[in-house]
């Protein structure tokens, strides 16, 4: 019996993440496969509501068409734009393949990490901004932080300049 296997896209809903979401699409998920999108929101303090049940563990799983209506995702405070969600309804055609969002709360490093060993993952896609060193020194690398902390295979889709 085949494993379910979990693919994880870190996704901020640029141009460089909706580059690495096709690049996972065309080259890691197969048919079967559930496509997890991990977003990382900054850290925020809710005073009452659902937000503050899932700002330590994430929100729950928002399916592709809950994220697809606006009005449901006002409340994440997220928006997908157009092209990453047609990408993402016709990777779920194709590919048949089940689309999930799941968001978190606070630093990126820390939660892209906390998403792969919760959810959990079976390997994950992240892009790199190709920060300089002095950057990268200064503000920390997301993605190498995921590669050297992250407890599944870890893959970077380099942004081309």
């Amino acid at each position: 019996m085949a494993t379910e296997r979990r693919v994880g896209v870190a996704m901020d809903f640029s141009a460089c993440s909706r580059k690495e979401l096709s690049w996972a699409i065309d080259n890691v998920v197969r048919k079967g496969d559930h496509l997890i999108l991990v977003t990382v929101r900054p850290e925020a303090h809710y005073e009452s509501g659902e937000m503050q049940l899932w700002e330590t563990t994430g929100s729950p799983f928002i399916p592709l068409s809950d994220f697809s209506n606006r009005e449901i995702m006002k409340k994440y405070e997220v928006q997908p734009d157009p092209d990453t969600l047609e990408l993402l309804n016709l990777a779920a055609k194709q590919k048949e393949v089940d689309v999930l969002m799941k968001i978190y709360w606070g630093d990126p490093r820390e939660k892209i990490c906390e998403a792969i060993d919760n959810i959990p993952l079976s390997c994950l896609i992240i892009g790199n901004r190709g920060l300089g060193s002095l950057q990268r020194m200064l503000m920390g690398s997301v993605s190498n932080h995921a590669v050297n902390n992250g407890s599944c295979p870890v893959t970077v889709v380099k942004q081309s300049h």
